[in-house]
C-alpha cells in the first residue's frame, strides 16, 4: 500500500526543527512521494534544496499563490518563469484566486491566475488551483481561457456535490485533505457519489491537520487519516483508496 500526499508545504518554517525525520515518519507510514507547491519567491529555495535532497520522492512545482499576489507582481512573475527552463517541475502551482482573506488584489489575482494558466500550457503541466470563496470567479477563468489542454486539480475542495460536477466537467481533478475528517464538514456526503477516477489525496501540511489530531501540526504521514475516512464514505477498503488515488496522482503529475 502506496500513498503520494499530493499537497504539502514540508519546506515551510513550521517544520525546521524536525522535517527530515517528519519525511521518514511519512516513508514509514506508506505515503512515498511528497508533492511541493510553491508559494512566493522566498519559498523557492527550501522547496529546491528539499527536492534536491530526496529526488526519488520529493518534487516542485512552481507558480505564484494568490494570497503573494500584490504590488509588484508582475515581476515576481517574470522572476519566476524562467525557472521553468531550469529544472524540471511536476505542475504549475500554487495557483488560484482567494477572496477569503482581502479582495483588495482581485484583478490582480486574476491577472496572474491567466499567465500562469499559458505557462501551464507552454510547458504542459496540470495546474494545481487555490480556491477560497472564489470557486465561480476560478471557473469563469477557465471558461474564458478556453484551452481544452488546461488541466489540473482544485486543491482542499470543500464545495458541495454540484461544485464538484461543475469542476470535473472542466476536466480536473478533486484534492481530498483533512476536511473530509471534520465531524461536521458535510464534505463526506458531499463527494459520496464522485466516482473515485476524479479524486486524489493531499494534506497541505502543516495545515488543515484531519482528526483526530486538529489543533496540530499536521503533516504528510496524516495522510492515511484522510485515506481512511475516504474508504468508509465510498464503502471500499483503504487499499483500494491507496490504489486508486496514487495512480491517479501519477498520471495527472506524470511522476
Amino acid at each position: 500500500m502506496q500513498f503520494i500526499d499530493t499537497h504539502t508545504h514540508i519546506y515551510s518554517e513550521e517544520f525546521a526543527n524536525d522535517r527530515h525525520q517528519i519525511i521518514h515518519k511519512a516513508f514509514d507510514n506508506s505515503v512515498y512521494r511528497m508533492l511541493l507547491p510553491n508559494i512566493d519567491e522566498q519559498s523557492i529555495e527550501p522547496m529546491h534544496e528539499l527536492c534536491d535532497a530526496f529526488p526519488e520522492n520529493i518534487f516542485p512545482m512552481m507558480g505564484l499563490h494568490p494570497t503573494s499576489v500584490g504590488e509588484g507582481y508582475e515581476h515576481t512573475l517574470s522572476n519566476m518563469k524562467p525557472l521553468l527552463d531550469s529544472r524540471k517541475y511536476i505542475a504549475i502551482g500554487e495557483i488560484g484566486i482567494d477572496l477569503y482573506w482581502d479582495k483588495t488584489f482581485a484583478k490582480e489575482q486574476k491577472d496572474a491566475l491567466m499567465q500562469q494558466f499559458g505557462w501551464a500550457i507552454e510547458y504542459q503541466l496540470p495546474v494545481v488551483i487555490h480556491s477560497r470563496d472564489s470557486l465561480k470567479e476560478i471557473l469563469a477563468c477557465i471558461d474564458e481561457f478556453n484551452n481544452p489542454e488546461l488541466h489540473g486539480v482544485f486543491h482542499c475542495f470543500t464545495g458541495s456535490d454540484s461544485d464538484a460536477k461543475e469542476i470535473i466537467s472542466r476536466g480536473f481533478l478533486l484534492g481530498l485533505g483533512g476536511v473530509l475528517t471534520f465531524k461536521n464538514s458535510g464534505l463526506a456526503d458531499q463527494i459520496k457519489d464522485i466516482g473515485m477516477e476524479h479524486l486524489i489525496l493531499e494534506t497541505d501540511s502543516p495545515y488543515l491537520t484531519p482528526a483526530p489530531h486538529r489543533g496540530k501540526r499536521n503533516e504528510s504521514s496524516y495522510i492515511s487519516l484522510i485515506a481512511q475516512k475516504l474508504a468508509h464514505t465510498k464503502g471500499i477498503s483503504i487499499e483500494e483508496v491507496a490504489e486508486i488515488t496514487t495512480n491517479n496522482a501519477n498520471k495527472l503529475f506524470k511522476i
